[in-house]
């Protein structure tokens, strides 16, 4: 079985500040620094190194060598990333003194995917295999029709939720994994268990992991509920918590551990990325995870 994320890479500007800036007011920012990220290549990142060999494709501007580099350096395979005349996606993120975030994407590069080149990345792709998928890139419904038709699993990170997400046929989805705002998004419930009653009756076939920060995650498919409380822990930037989790969940899943062992995984994995600053960065190791484990 093979892996591929068709997902974004971006530069992600890092500003630490007191608050979120207001309407209309100018803020000061007391640092300012740069990281590779992006829904995609973090997640891709979390996956390789939860011990799963991932292909990422997408795309990147002129300015993208570092994100190459990046996927490299992490051992992920990059045949499937093209460079395109421009710049690549960015991201402008404040981070508060609680570690909390907000953040505005400029898509760039991660906009101008092809279906000449979806075409060559699911050709390479067969039945069983897995392709999971964020929404900051371009024709994301496309991406999701034609997976379905090579009978590829598809793993959905709704996130951000917006009218390209609910162009999509969802119920092609194998698994979701999103968040309680997304959830809500998605259902018009805010209660993390009306969530997951509205998902399953919306998408029966479909499995269902929602994340609660610091309240934990929960799990809800093949008619079976279950749920993890977070570790607790003092967060100095939450940026790729989401994406860790994701990646050592699905690693978890892959190498064949139950839910319940993968979602303890997932939460500790984002437990320890959230004491830390910018994306990738933040992303542990297995073996961290793992000692953390004994």
């Amino acid at each position: 079985m093979k892996l591929v994320n068709f997902g974004s890479l971006n530069y992600d500007y890092v500003y630490g500040v007191d608050h979120m800036v207001l309407p209309g007011e100018t803020l000061s920012s007391h640092s300012m620094e740069t990281f590779c990220g992006g829904k995609g290549l973090n997640q891709s990142i979390a996956l390789a190194r939860a011990g799963v060999f991932v292909y990422h494709a997408g795309m990147v501007g002129e300015d993208g060598d570092s994100l190459i580099a990046m996927c490299k350096e992490n051992q992920i395979d990059d045949r499937f990333i093209t460079k395109v005349q421009g710049k690549s996606g960015h991201t402008i993120i404040q981070v508060d003194k609680h570690g909390q975030n907000c953040i505005i994407l400029y898509p760039g590069s991660n906009g101008l995917n092809t279906l000449e080149h979806i075409g060559e990345v699911l050709d390479y792709f067969e039945e069983g295999d897995m392709i999971l998928l964020q929404n900051e890139i371009n024709l994301l419904d496309q991406i999701i029709d034609k997976a379905y038709q090579k009978k590829l699993k598809i793993i959905l990170n709704p996130s951000p939720f917006n009218e390209k997400v609910q162009a999509c046929d969802l119920s092609k989805v194998s698994l979701f994994l999103m968040n309680e705002i997304e959830g809500y998004q998605i259902t018009g419930e805010k209660e993390p268990d009306n969530i997951l009653k509205v998902m399953a009756e919306k998408y029966p076939s479909s499995e269902v992991v929602l994340t609660l920060g610091k309240d934990g995650a929960m799990y809800s498919g093949n008619g079976k509920k279950y749920f993890r409380e977070s570790y607790k822990v003092n967060a100095v930037d939450t940026t790729a918590a989401g994406d860790t989790f994701t990646g050592y969940y699905l690693a978890s899943v892959i190498e064949g551990k139950s839910i319940e062992k993968s979602l303890e995984i997932g939460s500790l994995a984002a437990s320890i990325a959230v004491t830390r600053k910018g994306a990738t960065s933040s992303i542990p190791t297995k073996n961290e995870v793992e000692n953390r484990l004994m």
